[in-house]
């Protein structure tokens, strides 16, 4: 498979070492700081670039017909665009806050948690995620897809950052230390007891092998996808 990867940070350079590993080629690579190649001449583009860069690197890629998979987070206000552009330009598009095959396992758990609970009002529910410092959005962007699962099941209309006197409100605390990867706990608290469930990634390799895999299974198709599309969930 012809790669290109757009945005050359950390994630960009761990996709980059995997699929050079798996025998893919890198045909180009777009960031602020290094470029080169043709996006042209790629079967696929992996984004994983910054939150500002994200809606043209996206758009960049599909404007010359080639399948994009993104898992930059924090620019989803810009997302019913990239849908239009994907279907204008017959190609196709696949996002995901999380490429993890063990995030995407939390958040089918998540769900199914949520729905059980749903007619149970005597639970707080929160949420808590934290990441390296060097994440610029906050919350994550796996974190908000935890929550809006979560409220389309229960008595919470939206969720806060933060946020934790407001009962209609789902909060969401996020905290960035040295050295963590990523690790989401949702918890459901009553006077009687506590029930939680959490995931904690240890490498950034799960998510690499991840967007691979997505990039492999979105080739020759057209379309606007997520990854449970992948993984058939």
């Amino acid at each position: 498979m012809k790669i290109a990867i757009l945005g050359y940070g950390k994630m960009g350079k761990e996709i980059e070492k995997i699929a050079l590993e798996e025998k893919h080629e890198i045909i180009s690579i777009i960031d602020k700081k290094k470029s080169f190649g043709d996006i042209k001449n790629s079967d696929v583009a992996i984004n994983f670039c910054t939150p500002d860069s994200a809606l043209e690197n996206i758009l960049f890629a599909l404007n010359h017909g080639v399948p994009v998979v993104c898992g930059t987070t924090g620019w989803l206000k810009n997302f019913d665009k990239v849908v239009k552009f994907t279907k204008k330009q017959n190609t196709a598009f696949l996002y995901s806050s999380n490429f993890s095959f063990g995030v995407n396992l939390f958040f089918k758990i998540n769900l199914e948690l949520a729905k059980l609970m749903k007619e149970n009002t005597n639970y707080n529910i929160s949420i808590k995620e934290t990441h390296h410092v060097e994440k610029i959005d906050k919350p994550s962007g796996t974190a908000i897809s935890l929550a809006e699962d979560i409220i389309k099941n229960s008595k919470y209309d939206n969720w806060g950052l933060n946020q934790t006197n407001e009962k209609s409100i789902l909060p969401v605390k996020s905290e960035r230390k040295e050295k963590v990867h990523g690790i989401h706990q949702v918890n459901y608290s009553s006077i009687l007891d506590n029930i939680s469930i959490r995931h904690e990634s240890f490498s950034r390799k799960s998510f690499a092998k991840g967007a691979l895999l997505a990039a492999l299974w979105i080739k020759g198709k057209k379309g606007v996808f997520g990854m449970n599309d992948v993984l058939n969930f």
